[in-house]
């Protein structure tokens, strides 16, 4: 992002006040509320109730240089325990250090967690996700080069075109107005804003028909690991979560 190499980064980088100001980078709206969780065994005693406490003594590892390692060492020092922290490159070399049994516990955001404990888990063992309350705030979403307001504003409203809850397969429907004139402009249709932000004025008709509305990649990626969008906070905010929009007008 820095050598301008990628115009956005979008999978699961924190916004933070340093990555925000003295790293240089601008941060779009969050597509996902995240939170640090630790993983380990059962056979070594844990549980979904276990506490952080009680990873004193052991071999944690997570990747170098994140919020994900100085959040587990901030928060070991305020507890009072010990703990050998390891830190590799990659995630990969975590999940596979802990296979190996080199890592006691692994820790990063809970999705992270969730998705590496359904797709590598070996037969035969089970892991624990814990504490049930994350140690940490992780808001995640699309990153672009600082003071780009123009491609910033592209990238924004590319999350906000899905509140109407208008899929893949609605799209011409919200074209035609059946889903009211705020979806209507978004699509392309009359009063639209998008050729005034140097975009098609079907861009968002585009994004969607293409790629699926918010909930249809939630289905298609979140939910066979186990991820649930019902009662978090990133359901709308009409269903109690945090996901919300300002208006298309």
């Amino acid at each position: 992002m820095q050598t301008g190499a990628v115009d956005v980064l979008m999978r699961n980088s924190t916004w933070t006040q340093s990555r925000d100001s003295e790293v240089g980078m601008d941060f779009g709206p969050t597509t996902y509320y995240d939170g640090q969780q630790l993983m380990g065994r059962a056979s070594d005693d844990f549980t979904s109730a276990s506490q952080v406490d009680e990873v004193d003594g052991a071999v944690v590892c997570t990747n170098a240089g994140t919020t994900t390692e100085t959040n587990i060492s901030e928060l070991a020092g305020q507890l009072g325990i010990n703990i050998t922290l390891t830190t590799f490159e990659d995630y990969d070399q975590v999940t596979d250090a802990f296979i190996a049994g080199t890592c006691d516990v692994i820790t990063t955001d809970g999705s992270g967690l969730v998705g590496r404990k359904a797709a590598q888990q070996p037969d035969g063992e089970e892991w624990v996700i814990f504490p049930a309350t994350p140690i940490s705030k992780e808001p995640l979403g699309p990153v672009y080069a600082q003071n780009d307001s123009k491609w910033a504003d592209a990238v924004n409203w590319v999350v906000y075109a899905d509140e109407y809850g208008v899929t893949s397969g609605d799209v011409d429907a919200a074209l035609a107005g059946d889903f009211g004139p705020e979806m209507q402009r978004l699509m392309g249709g009359e009063g639209e804003l998008q050729t005034k932000m140097g975009l098609s004025a079907d861009a968002f008709y585009n994004t969607i028909s293409q790629v699926g509305n918010y909930q249809e990649i939630w289905d298609a990626n979140l939910t066979p690991v186990g991820l649930v969008r019902e009662g978090s906070a990133n359901a709308l905010w009409t269903d109690g979560g945090l996901m919300y929009a300002p208006p298309a007008r």
